[in-house]
């Protein structure tokens, strides 16, 4: 089994593109594990029928911990380019949080601040070694920007926090920016 490949059709189908495996996300941007079982081995993607076993072997060894499971109900945590908006729960950060880009998108971050792109969120790290390997995926020695994410959040920015370090928030101006 290619655990990898399923980590991809699964992340692919709850942040991304949900209605071309027919998926009702709710607001929380829950689905039926069991829709979503159907809908993966119905693609035939894959060479062995796949079981919540599968995605429990995924969860439970992977360090980077994509979805949770409530029950009967999945979701993909964060990283959402679906227009519907997840709902996620608002807490205070760190008073520092990090995150990884390349050079070549350093001038207009400094100028324009960090902005989610075709995503629905800025995703930030509480540490600088996940933001090196977040960067790592456009620049192979990327920059790691220092974020004060306590003056954002008190002068009103939302923040949210998922799992594994990641914290969520819509933008942050450059003013709370800083090259490391």
């Amino acid at each position: 089994m290619d655990y990898i490949e399923l980590s991809k059709e699964i992340s692919y189908a709850l942040r991304h593109h949900p209605e071309e495996f027919n998926l009702k996300l709710d607001d929380k941007g829950y689905t039926k594990i069991d829709d979503l079982l159907d809908a993966i081995n119905k693609s035939h993607k894959f060479s062995k029928v796949i079981k919540l076993e599968d995605i429990n072997y995924i969860l439970n060894t992977s360090d980077k911990k994509r979805w949770e499971i409530k029950g009967d109900f999945i979701r993909a945590t964060y990283g959402h380019s679906i227009e519907k908006e997840i709902e996620h729960i608002e807490a205070i950060p760190p008073d520092i949080l990090y995150h990884g880009t390349s050079h070549k998108y350093l001038n207009n971050i400094m100028v324009e601040g960090l902005k989610p792109m075709e995503r629905q969120f800025v995703h930030l790290s509480e540490d600088k070694s996940i933001a090196i390997q977040v960067g790592k995926r456009r620049d192979d020695d990327p920059i790691v920007l220092e974020i004060n994410s306590r003056a954002a959040y008190e002068d009103g920015l939302k923040f949210y926090k998922e799992n594994n370090g990641v914290w969520l928030v819509k933008s942050i101006s450059s003013k709370y920016i800083k090259k490391l």
